[in-house]
């Protein structure tokens, strides 16, 4: 499984691709908005850290407006992956812009028959939010893994990004179901280094260290 960072914190995904960890990453508006730089300088610098998919999404919610920021966004570098909302004009657009070979993250699903057409119309991506489905009493993983299943049975390409992921139990899951991509936020890729054996081990190795005699 890929990991992504989810972020545009250009501090954040230094640490993490200083660590050889993340394979891309994926920003969202309100990531941008946190930057407080334009969008395209932000998807920019982002290029010239990670070599890999960089996910830049659309404000846009009519087709010929999807269209023209898509390709704008799809210009900036040969890495950009097109986000673009799961909404009719987003499917259309996704259709219009894998003819064109530009790739797509379609964003905002919440239910696999969602994903389905997303796959059908030719995304690149879906995302899967699983921590706001977990918000409202539901079961985020369980479509991560319907996602997974469908296509799978039908042998569409798009690959599973499973997205608003909130703690590592999120991410061992989302491998376990066997999903393509989890893009987390910095905090959590520091969350999984975590684990109290780690550090009462090494504790004890760097006491003991200093008791082996010096020449």
């Amino acid at each position: 499984m890929q990991i992504f960072i989810d972020s545009a914190d250009l501090n954040e995904i230094r640490d993490a691709a200083a660590m050889g960890v993340i394979d891309g990453v994926t920003t969202n508006p309100s990531l941008v908005a946190k930057a407080g730089r334009p969008l395209d300088a932000v998807i920019r610098d982002i290029c010239e850290v990670v070599d890999g998919p960089i996910s830049a999404e659309v404000i846009a919610t009519d087709l010929e407006g999807i269209l023209k920021e898509g390709r704008t966004l799809a210009k900036i570098h040969p890495n950009v992956v097109v986000k673009v909302p799961l909404i009719a004009d987003g499917l259309r657009a996704v259709k219009i812009f894998s003819s064109e070979g530009i790739k797509t993250n379609v964003t905002l699903c919440f239910s696999a028959v969602q994903g389905m057409l997303a796959a059908k119309a030719g995304a690149t991506y879906i995302s899967p939010f699983v921590g706001r489905i977990d918000d409202i009493a539901g079961e985020g993983m369980l479509l991560v893994e319907q996602l997974v299943e469908i296509y799978r049975n039908y042998g569409y390409a798009t690959q599973v990004l499973a997205a608003s992921i909130r703690h590592p139990v999120h991410v061992v899951r989302s491998a376990e179901i066997g999903a393509h991509v989890a893009t987390l936020p910095h905090k959590v890729i520091h969350q999984l280094l975590k684990h109290p054996l780690t550090d009462a081990g090494l504790a004890t190795f760097l006491a003991d260290a200093k008791k082996i005699p010096q020449k």
